[in-house]
């Protein structure tokens, strides 16, 4: 199960439900994937396909959809 926290310029940001237990998010668009750690800081963690250009748009999304993000994995994966 990977369920879309939210579809925005192209891309879906999503999880997988069974994967390592530290924050990320994992996002797609028609080019390919990538997957950003969001604790510490931002930070590509895994790219596939993306350009320069649409990772740097990928990362301002999750910079601009945090708190949604947090709140939808403390939903996701409780406890």
């Amino acid at each position: 199960m990977s369920p879309t926290i939210f579809r925005e310029r192209g891309f879906r940001f999503y999880f997988f439900s069974r994967e390592e237990s530290r924050l990320h998010v994992h996002v797609r668009c028609a080019s390919g994937e990538a997957k950003f750690w969001l604790e510490p800081a931002v930070l590509l963690a895994q790219n596939l396909g993306l350009s320069d250009r649409q990772l740097r748009t990928a990362r301002r999304l999750i910079e601009e959809h945090s708190d949604e993000i947090r709140r939808a994995w403390v939903r996701h994966f409780p406890g």
